[in-house]
């Protein structure tokens, strides 16, 4: 039973054997001041897709804070379970519907990385909100990960349909909320989007993946958010 467990549940308890490096507080505070000292700040752009107002809110700050610190990056929107794929310029590039953690909640439990799915309470596969700088990875079976939280053991990767009895694809196409809701914490994409807008955004560089909260505040989620800095930049639509 411990072995169909680990087969059928989403990948994210399988780590790698080193954790991923992220940038340095000084690094990431130098590269802020520069981008902010060479142009103006500005919105994100969303071309013709209309994001929720959490989602529209963080991309803006993003944009106008330099927060992706150059790098391309990621928008979760858990109340949505949708995926947002953005460049380093914080231009949309695609957005995706997606499976999330089965338990509604922010915050991973300590030392849950650790611990073998069997042992993982139902009310404890959650997947957590925060900024995530994150890369390339393998779980234990040699699949393709994108490590998001790695001391959570929560990554990013391909939609897993061993279990026939789970339907996930069916959950990916339902236009019902609560059925996108099934893994054990990781992020569950489409196969073709994955491929194609995910694991490409990580060749040989990293980029920050922003899972956006269900249950407390984008205050209290992210260090530095300004809601009136991203308010305050013109629409670069409409100037």
């Amino acid at each position: 039973m411990a072995v169909l467990v680990l087969v059928l549940a989403p990948v994210g308890q399988a780590r790698h054997s080193h954790a991923p490096p992220g940038l340095s507080p000084v690094d990431a505070a130098q590269a802020t001041r520069l981008a902010k000292v060479a142009g103006p700040a500005r919105r994100a752009d969303f071309g013709v897709t209309t994001p929720s107002p959490d989602a529209r809110s963080i991309a803006d700050w993003v944009a106008a804070d330099n927060s992706n610190v150059g790098m391309g990056f990621f928008i979760v929107d858990k109340r949505l379970a949708r995926l947002h794929v953005f460049d380093a310029g914080a231009r949309l590039l695609a957005s995706s519907p997606i499976l999330l953690g089965a338990a509604r909640g922010d915050d991973s439990v300590v030392g849950i990385g650790n611990r073998p799915l069997a042992d993982v309470r139902p009310e404890e596969r959650t997947t957590p909100a925060g900024r995530f700088v994150s890369e390339r990875g393998r779980n234990s079976l040699g699949d393709d990960v994108i490590w998001v939280d790695y001391d959570a053991a929560v990554s990013m990767h391909r939609v897993r349909t061993t279990s026939v009895d789970e339907h996930r694809l069916q959950r990916l196409a339902s236009s019902t909320l609560d059925d996108r809701r099934i893994s054990w914490g990781c992020i569950n994409v489409p196969v073709a989007f994955f491929d194609t807008f995910v694991w490409p955004m990580f060749d040989g560089r990293r980029a920050v993946v922003y899972v956006l909260p269900e249950v407390k505040s984008l205050r209290e989620v992210f260090v530095g958010y300004d809601a009136d800095l991203a308010r305050a930049q013109p629409d670069p639509l409409h100037g």
